[in-house]
């Protein structure tokens, strides 16, 4: 069996002059309000995006460390920047590969989230290989263990967090929420923690509710406990991006600050040799399976 793996992020604008284009795309043909893209692009500017974003060379190591732990091509695939989803699956189709795997970066499944990513990734793909897709790795063995070793023995409150998503999806039955909490209790209980919470962050201005509490909300909700050491460890998210330089090392950090209070957070797995040596367990089992497309 010939095969491929077409790697999966959401993706990040290149420069400061691709933030209007990249907003859009996210936008999807919806109107773009002004204040909001402007507030974006202060944001990335802010986080010294200017001329490249390094952000995005994350996930090239990501994608060039795994090819050569499998042994076999890897292709970057985008939601929302360039190289597209498509463009990664016509790569992968292009080597000739009998069985395309899908992996995102993304470790719980939702609907609104992964479940995007699968559909275009078939789409693209179009039955011209088997496409195997992992929709969730949320207790992968080494990925519970890699953020075990991070806050094992820490004595501040961790905060396990995760992107927010609205709040409607608890009614749709949608398993994004209790994939967190696995996550989360299975890293607290490998760590021997008990001093734990857990909070949402980055939640979109999209004028309905969204799955709470927000982080900013939860530190001052700590505060009012007593607590004024926290360690924050992401579980929805794996590599240094707009969500954690931003949502976490800045807003987060001057929240605890007002309050008087200390936060860190866990360094993000990034291409940590054991994350990335974890990835590739995932996909070895994945295309050992047979395709379900």
């Amino acid at each position: 069996m010939t095969a491929a793996v077409v790697l999966m992020a959401y993706g990040s604008p290149d420069r400061i002059d691709d933030v209007a284009a990249y907003y859009a795309d996210i936008r999807g043909g919806r109107p773009v309000r002004p204040e909001l893209l402007a507030d974006l692009t202060e944001r990335y500017r802010r986080l010294g995006i200017e001329d490249s974003n390094p952000l995005n060379e994350i996930t090239e190591r990501v994608r060039a460390a795994l090819q050569d732990e499998l042994g076999v091509a890897v292709f970057t695939g985008m939601k929302h920047w360039r190289p597209r989803i498509a463009d990664a699956a016509e790569a992968a189709v292009g080597t000739g590969a009998q069985t395309i795997a899908g992996l995102v970066l993304a470790p719980h499944y939702s609907r609104l989230s992964i479940g995007g990513y699968r559909e275009q990734l078939e789409e693209a793909v179009a039955g011209r290989a088997d496409v195997v897709f992992v929709d969730s790795w949320h207790t992968e063995p080494g990925f519970v263990e890699l953020l075990a070793d991070r806050v094992r023995g820490t004595p501040a409150h961790v905060v396990f967090t995760a992107h927010s998503l609205p709040a409607r999806i608890l009614e749709e039955g949608d398993p994004y929420q209790d994939q967190l909490f696995q996550t989360s209790d299975l890293v607290a209980k490998a760590a021997g923690l008990r001093d734990v919470s857990f909070s949402y962050q980055s939640e979109s201005p999209t004028g309905e509710p969204w799955l709470q509490p927000d982080i900013l909300d939860h530190l001052e909700a700590l505060h009012d406990r007593g607590v004024d050491d926290v360690l924050v460890c992401p579980v929805g998210f794996v590599a240094d991006h707009l969500e954690i330089r931003w949502d976490l090392d800045t807003e987060a950090q001057e929240r605890s600050a007002e309050l008087g209070m200390r936060l860190a957070r866990i360094e993000m797995p990034n291409d940590d040799p054991a994350f990335v040596s974890t990835l590739a367990t995932i996909v070895r089992r994945t295309l050992a399976v047979p395709s379900k497309a």
